[in-house]
């Protein structure tokens, strides 16, 4: 039971961390070399179409797996719980700048509306205020997830 919790945690961790870090080197570096227009679009239709089941799967139940793996694994050797709380903690900073930080610029480049009924003018200054903020909390996902990751592979190995 413990190990089958803490493999379900790895896995779901490994897709989120794949998913920012994925966004991180190479769909918004693509994107920066774009038009305003280009990524104000492509980026509202990224943001209608991640809000799937699969993905929202593996969200939310990134923190909920870490923290059943941490439950189970209570009296289990004090190293292998520190790495799992340690991945808990990393999992909820990403769900945190997720909802605070991501989700908001989302919603405010959706609420622009749709990119081919604005002047180009209202198109640039949607994007500076969407996309840099954005990146930097993408990073900081990517960042988070990836730690939550290590320490889930570190405790499984330990447990």
């Amino acid at each position: 039971m413990r190990l089958a919790a803490v493999v379900a945690a790895t896995v779901v961790t490994g897709l989120l961390a794949g998913t920012f870090f994925g966004f991180a080197v190479g769909v918004m570096p693509g994107l920066a070399r774009m038009g305003d227009r280009v990524v104000v679009g492509v980026m509202q239709r990224i943001n209608e179409a991640i809000l799937n089941p699969w993905f929202l799967v593996v969200f939310v139940s990134n923190p909920v797996l870490a923290a059943v793996a941490v439950g189970v694994c209570v009296g289990s050797p004090w190293t292998v719980v520190g790495w799992l709380v340690a991945a808990l903690v990393c999992s909820v900073v990403s769900l945190a700048v997720t909802v605070r930080g991501s989700v908001p610029l989302n919603d405010a480049l959706a609420a622009a509306g749709p990119v081919e009924r604005l002047a180009e003018a209202e198109v640039a200054r949607v994007r500076r205020r969407f996309e840099a903020g954005w990146v930097r909390f993408n990073v900081v996902r990517a960042v988070a997830s990836t730690l939550a990751l290590g320490c889930l592979v570190v405790g499984a190995v330990l447990l």
